[in-house]
């Protein structure tokens, strides 16, 4: 009897402490059910990004959205005059087009039986694949949410977050410092529009001054490139002088106080963060860390936060609304 309530006590520990690795999502889930699933997919995912480079940091964006509220179930989709896509942080997100056309074909394919859910995180992968990032293995079975409001994305990351406030928030989904400087390395590909660094360089603290952290000869670089009064809307790389190449350009960047925005360049301003920056452009003395290797790692991770799985959730028959 002993034996059997311990066995029982460490199961319940398991399951209050150990959420990401209960995770129900396997590897090759679809291969019966719907063989072509991940090659539809790819095959998609490719094609889009031919045609335009800005869509593969547009869907790790979207799914980086989607995963920090109410975990990776595809809510960030769904359309409304209240959902999530509606909400501040998500009104220039970019993408949904891929994913419906992806749906679209897998529904033809195998009516009912893939997740937009799923969709979303293949995509995540095969996107960096088409920009230099190596491949990796998608645990899928994942089910689609029921629930989308803009209220619930309070905890979404934010371009003025400071590091402390960044790696809460990762904790909270069960990431940890690494998996945040891992992630937030996605940035060596894709843009971001002037409106969220202008301020850095024309009005940091509301006296008309300069973020004191940018290196001073970048300074006049972004100015050029996001001059006062122009348009916000205009994009410039994230990772600047590399901004099409999945590298290691973003950390070295970072070293050298030129991240682009102050969320990123607050990845140096901690000792924690700041080690792994540091592992990542290979600093002599320390074990290196390959981006195009933990990134997927950090990935699969982040991709099974919160899932739905089983008879939880529904899957979807258009990305864009419930059944």
């Amino acid at each position: 009897m002993d034996s059997y309530l311990n066995k029982v006590s460490v199961l319940v520990v398991l399951l209050l402490v150990t959420p990401l690795a209960l995770a129900q999502t396997k590897v090759g889930f679809y291969s019966t059910s719907c063989p072509k699933a991940e090659s539809i997919v790819q095959a998609t995912v490719k094609k889009h990004v031919k045609s335009n480079t800005a869509v593969a940091p547009g869907l790790l964006r979207m799914i980086f959205h989607d995963c920090f509220v109410h975990g990776c179930d595809a809510s960030i989709l769904i359309d409304g005059s209240d959902a999530e896509k509606t909400a501040t942080p998500n009104l220039l997100l970019r993408g949904y087009d891929v994913i419906e056309d992806a749906k679209t074909q897998l529904e033809a394919e195998c009516p009912g039986v893939v997740s937009c859910a799923d969709i979303l995180a293949l995509a995540g992968r095969d996107s960096t694949v088409e920009v230099g990032g190596l491949t990796y293995k998608v645990p899928t079975g994942r089910r689609d949410g029921l629930v989308s409001l803009a209220s619930d994305t309070a905890n979404l990351p934010s371009f003025t977050d400071s590091v402390t406030v960044q790696k809460q928030k990762f904790s909270d989904v069960g990431l940890s410092a690494q998996d945040l400087v891992t992630l937030v390395g996605g940035h060596t590909i894709g843009t971001v529009a002037c409106q969220f660094v202008s301020y850095r360089l024309y009005n940091y603290t509301g006296v008309g001054d300069v973020d004191p952290s940018i290196d001073s000869a970048f300074v006049s670089t972004l100015k050029s490139l996001c001059p006062q009064g122009g348009d916000g809307k205009k994009r410039i790389a994230l990772d600047y002088g590399s901004g099409d190449d999945f590298d290691n350009s973003f950390f070295k960047n970072v070293q050298n106080n030129r991240g682009v925005m102050e969320s990123d360049q607050s990845l140096w301003q901690d000792s924690t963060t700041k080690n792994f920056v540091q592992r990542f452009i290979g600093i002599r003395g320390l074990a290196g860390l390959t981006l195009n290797v933990e990134f997927g790692k950090a990935m699969i991770k982040m991709t099974n936060v919160g899932v739905k799985t089983g008879t939880d959730g529904e899957i979807r028959k258009v990305c864009s609304k419930i059944n």
